[in-house]
């Protein structure tokens, strides 16, 4: 919850975090599918250290908007902004190595690999040595091994996964699979943290330990986090700012208590017809 603006324009929440600058703005992104926009115009930005939803009923464009964010689309209109510049075009992976870490809604994971060699992955940007860097100087490759699984196996006990650190992923329960691409997504140390869904699918203890661990990571990493999210329960309790979609339009935007009270948002959940 928003409880006073600092003055770099950040704020400080109700529970003493403080937000800080801008990270990520969207500035009037329209989206279109052939004739069809999914995004019109829609500006709206990400603060360093917070947790950011992304709300709106089925269809809204959500998953579209989370695409733009990370690259996966790019708009026909508006700019994308992080850290202060203009973002061009850029394929996923560069947009990757700009520090953007992304879940998805369907589960991404290798099937066949353990736990561990699928939360390495994660890793990959840092992997600087080549098969022949390795040969002609082992001494550095092995350093730099030795630190990457370190930060994994930090990861793997961050999230109380490391009796299963071995395990083959196929083998896991659709719970502990989200959980893991959460860890393959936190090893790329992210300046911001894409989740889409992050609780579809999950029973109630599934859920809430896995709101737990989202707020941890968000106090402990310092992680920005921006969130779709069906659960408005979950959503409510984990944002700190959301904004609402429906029909490609943003329809609301500020702190769950301010959300919650606006009228075109409940209008959209209860289904009031459209004009």
């Amino acid at each position: 919850m928003l409880d006073q603006t600092t003055e770099t324009g950040g704020y400080v929440t109700a529970d003493g975090r403080t937000i800080g600058d801008v990270v990520m703005d969207l500035r009037n992104i329209t989206l279109r599918f052939g004739g069809v926009e999914a995004i019109k115009n829609i500006s709206f930005d990400i603060r360093e250290g917070e947790i950011r939803a992304i709300i709106g009923p089925n269809g809204a464009g959500k998953s579209s908007m989370l695409n733009v964010i990370s690259g996966f689309y790019v708009p026909q209109e508006g700019e994308v902004w992080f850290h202060g510049k203009k973002r061009a075009p850029l394929r996923p992976y560069e947009v990757a190595r700009q520090g953007i870490a992304r879940t998805f809604q369907n589960i991404a994971l290798f099937e066949g690999m353990s736990v561990l060699d699928n939360v390495m992955t994660g890793r990959l940007n840092y992997m600087k040595a080549n098969l022949f860097q390795q040969a002609l100087w082992r001494g550095r490759a092995e350093a730099e091994e030795t630190e990457n699984r370190e930060k994994v196996e930090h990861i793997i006990d961050f999230l109380e996964i490391q009796h299963i650190r071995k395990t083959p992923v196929a083998r896991l329960p659709y719970g502990l699979k989200k959980r893991v691409e959460l860890a393959r997504a936190l090893a790329a140390e992210p300046k911001l943290l894409l989740l889409d869904e992050p609780m579809a699918g999950m029973n109630v203890e599934e859920k809430e330990d896995m709101s737990r661990f989202i707020l941890d990571v968000n106090d402990e990493f310092g992680t920005t986090i921006a969130l779709i999210e069906h659960d408005m329960g979950v959503v409510m309790d984990l944002s700190d700012r959301v904004v609402v979609m429906d029909y490609g339009k943003k329809i609301g935007d500020g702190t769950p208590d301010e959300v919650r009270n606006n009228q075109e948002v409940i209008d959209a959940y209860l289904g009031v017809a459209h004009d």
